[in-house]
């Protein structure tokens, strides 16, 4: 079956999105399900935003790439921050393993669209990691999220949350306490900055991803006047 960029991203990016939810929101659990007196266990990432912690396939070769083996073993002796840490850049490798393996039969321009459209993403690790920092202050002081469509038009739920850090968690690195703020979520794909709930952002209309204000060049005004928005990125695939 034949796939698009586009198609093997949204992939991409719900899967990131189940391994971020694991390594951030779900630590706990994670932590957890990983004891290091169980078998060989991976942690894995669906398309539908979920995860789970599970034993490998058991076919060799594994009809696709399979995460890292045995991340639970991994975590006897390290310090949660430095074994989420680990897990994170481990994540990054098969999510793009598990990416190129499905566009393999892409030619070179699509290769290209499809690395780019991932590039600009921040990886799990400089999330998890305190990494990805936020640029500047509020841009709209709306309180939540807007989505285009006109006075009364269709809203949303904001996006799924990341933890933000303090100072000091920064510099311990991932794994510490999560101050959850209601609302925050992913990042925006353009500047990384994590949402806020003072903030306005946007999501495409074309491929449901959210944008900060400020890098879509938008207010809640200009939006609530339009029909529907399209990123950047969804223009250039028309």
């Amino acid at each position: 079956m034949s796939r698009s960029p586009r198609d093997i991203y949204e992939d991409y990016l719900g899967r990131r999105k189940g391994i971020l939810r694991a390594l951030t929101q779900d630590i706990d659990k994670l932590w957890q399900l990983c004891d290091p007196q169980k078998e060989n266990l991976c942690l894995y990432g669906f398309p539908d935003g979920t995860w789970a912690v599970d034993l490998p396939a058991e076919e060799v070769p594994p009809e696709a790439p399979e995460p890292a083996l045995g991340v639970n073993f991994a975590r006897d002796g390290m310090e949660r921050a430095a074994w989420v840490s680990l897990v994170a850049v481990h994540s990054d490798s098969w999510l793009l393993a598990l990416a190129f393996y499905k566009g393999a039969r892409l030619n070179r321009d699509e290769r290209e669209e499809l690395f780019s459209l991932i590039n600009k993403l921040p990886t799990c690790y400089e999330v998890v990691s305190g990494r990805v920092k936020q640029t500047g202050g509020p841009t709209t002081n709306v309180g939540g999220l807007k989505r285009p469509g006109g006075p009364g038009g269709p809203s949303r739920p904001p996006p799924a949350r990341v933890p933000r850090q303090s100072d000091e968690d920064a510099e311990d690195g991932a794994g510490g306490s999560a101050d959850w703020e209601d609302g925050e979520g992913d990042p925006c794909p353009s500047c990384g900055r994590l949402y806020r709930t003072e903030e306005f952002w946007i999501a495409c209309d074309f491929c449901d991803t959210w944008y900060c204000g400020r890098c879509a060049k938008m207010t809640e005004k200009k939006a609530s006047q339009m029909k529907q928005w399209r990123c950047n990125q969804c223009i250039g695939v028309q």
